[in-house]
């Protein structure tokens, strides 16, 4: 793979988490997001979304939104947990796309709100009409994820460098 090869950036919001009395990073998945995390799996499988490596946040939600998710796949890509990605701004999680080796054509994110509206939200500097007028219309909602695509080195990343293909959620109203 060369620098200026094409590259997805696939951004992924945890499912729908429960409200127990544990500190926020512990909080589990409520039913229904154990019952959307395999959704997001099979539509990754369906959609031909391949993942070279997959960040995902520490916090409990989002280990469990992915472990579920990525049962549905045909492959498991390597899976790094990430610190960073727990209560990120847009500018930590603009600086993990940037570190990003070369070598790695698609990326996913499993992160929180509203860091991954925020960074769909900057990275996209054109879009298809249907994911972006999805996108504006219901937000960033539990279990959504986004599809960029970009050209170039990951140290080129920065906002309006991308096009949203694809946008997805489970109960899209």
């Amino acid at each position: 793979m060369t620098v200026d090869s094409p590259r997805t950036i696939v951004l992924l919001r945890h499912a729908k988490a429960d409200w127990p009395s544990v500190p926020d990073h512990e909080r589990p998945l409520a039913e229904r997001g154990r019952m959307d995390s395999p959704a997001v799996g099979r539509r990754f499988a369906d959609d031909g979304i391949d993942l070279d490596l997959v960040l995902c946040s520490t916090a409990a939600r989002t280990r469990e939104t992915w472990k579920l998710a990525s049962h549905e796949l045909p492959h498991r890509p390597r899976t790094v947990y990430e610190e960073r990605l727990y209560e990120a701004t847009l500018g930590d999680l603009l600086a993990v796309l940037i570190e990003t080796p070369d070598d790695i054509g698609s990326l996913l994110l499993v992160g929180h709100n509203p860091g991954m509206h925020a960074l769909a939200d900057a990275l996209t500097g054109t879009a298809e009409e249907e994911p972006l007028e999805r996108l504006n219309r219901i937000g960033f909602p539990t279990a959504a994820f986004a599809v960029l695509t970009f050209s170039g080195s990951w140290k080129s990343v920065e906002p309006g460098t991308a096009r949203l293909t694809g946008f997805w959620a489970p109960h899209e109203a």
